[in-house]
């Protein structure tokens, strides 16, 4: 069960009390802003991109929608998002699910300054009805994050 695996991660850093486990499904950015009672920029949406036949992970904010020219700036590719079973395949997270936290094999991940607006953050968690309140710093080191990057227009 992957939420196991962000709860042993973040147990290991002494977080675990940081997860949120909840009744209803927080798979959606619509569902999980009222579940958590915050707006939907400040869920943290993991999208899953393949790079050169590898795979890339970009957190985002939640209302916030891939640009493909400032993708391809970055990245020097069209955009190409990993179907569900390759992002469950590297990540070990269920689509609704997917995070940067826990992974199954290392993924190189990014953040988009999408994401600075907001104080608090609230990626998924390892499942489609958990979540992790984290603020920006904690964010960027938990994560593994490569660097912050502006990838995203509004959504």
């Amino acid at each position: 069960m992957s939420v196991e695996e962000v709860k042993a991660y973040f147990r290991s850093h002494a977080m675990e009390d940081r997860i949120l486990e909840m009744e209803e499904s927080t798979a959606t950015v619509e569902e999980a802003a009222r579940v958590h009672n915050v707006v939907p920029g400040q869920i943290g949406k993991t999208l899953s991109f393949k790079v050169d036949e590898e795979p890339v992970l970009i957190v985002v904010a939640g209302d916030r929608k891939i640009d493909n020219k400032k993708y391809k700036a970055q990245f020097g590719k069209k955009a190409k998002m990993l179907s569900f079973e390759e992002a469950q395949e590297h990540t070990g997270h269920p689509v609704g699910g997917i995070c940067p936290f826990g992974l199954k094999t290392p993924v190189k991940t990014y953040l988009d300054i999408s994401l600075k607006e907001y104080g608090e953050i609230l990626p998924a968690a390892g499942s489609r009805n958990s979540a992790v309140r984290l603020n920006l710093r904690e964010l960027e080191v938990h994560s593994g994050s490569l660097g912050w990057i502006d990838v995203c227009r509004e959504g």
